[in-house]
């Protein structure tokens, strides 16, 4: 049994992954704060709704998807509840293996856990790693429920905050990229219903060969880039407007609010 404590946006996409992987209903908790959101998620999944308390004496696994600052009170609720043999998978970002572990007050299994959005449609970049109770059969565990809904790769803790920065916030950076691409089409004179559909395939294309290709980005934006011709013009204008200086300045000033937010 597992029991998804906090099923908002987050919680929500992984719960319809497992789902699409093959588990029950009958299989998976779910809590929430409102009766009308635990309404249309027993509606829409066919799930039970619980309390935190009878999700953490339930299910063999809890994973815990509230924000970072619900998370004290989150733990506090349910630390009476929870034995050592629950593997619980921590998926707010900022909080530590060890802030879980001395909530919880017992030598329980944490796995900390960074995903991402495109988890809805089982294209999640999703990190992992194991608290000082947590050993290669609780890591594999999460990895199987993860494996199914994107890609996993386990990192060092100390990494974690940056991996939140780069790839738990990375969607929005893609988004925002995307975002400005179109209005410069609109700027072109494009309609923007065309201008979206050449900028998505072009990125999804360029992602796809990044990939499948195994070549570094160098090689593959040197191989677009022609001597005085237009795509060297355009970068350089990039380069004028230090894009790739405000871009590492961004992702650090993103891995240092992620910080902020589990400290206070």
């Amino acid at each position: 049994m597992i029991a998804i404590l906090g099923t908002g946006k987050m919680g929500e996409a992984l719960l319809s992954g497992l789902l699409r992987a093959g588990f029950k209903p009958g299989d998976i908790l779910a809590t929430v704060r409102r009766g009308e959101r635990a309404q249309a998620l027993r509606e829409t999944y066919g799930v039970r709704t619980v309390s935190n308390s009878e999700a953490a004496k339930t299910a063999d696994t809890l994973i815990l998807a509230v924000k970072p600052q619900d998370m004290a009170a989150l733990l506090a609720e349910i630390a009476p509840y929870v034995p050592a043999d629950r593997l619980v998978i921590s998926a707010a970002a900022g909080i530590t293996t060890a802030f879980v572990e001395q909530r919880l007050g017992v030598d329980v299994p944490v796995v900390r856990v960074m995903s991402n959005t495109p988890i809805r449609f089982d294209e999640a970049m999703s990190v992992i790693s194991a608290g000082a109770h947590a050993g290669e059969e609780h890591l594999q565990l999460t990895e199987n429920l993860l494996k199914p809904v994107g890609k996993v790769l386990r990192i060092p803790e100390s990494q974690q905050d940056a991996a939140t920065a780069l790839s738990g916030s990375g969607p929005a950076y893609f988004f925002y990229l995307v975002e400005a691409m179109v209005d410069a089409g609109i700027l072109l004179g494009m309609p923007r219903a065309a201008a979206l559909d050449m900028v998505t395939q072009s990125i999804v294309g360029a992602a796809i060969m990044l990939r499948d290709s195994g070549e570094h980005p160098v090689i593959l934006r040197e191989a677009v880039t022609s001597p005085g011709g237009t795509t060297i013009a355009a970068i350089a204008e990039l380069e004028r407007h230090s894009v790739r200086a405000a871009f590492l300045a961004a992702i650090e000033a993103a891995r240092d609010r992620g910080r902020e937010l589990a400290s206070g």
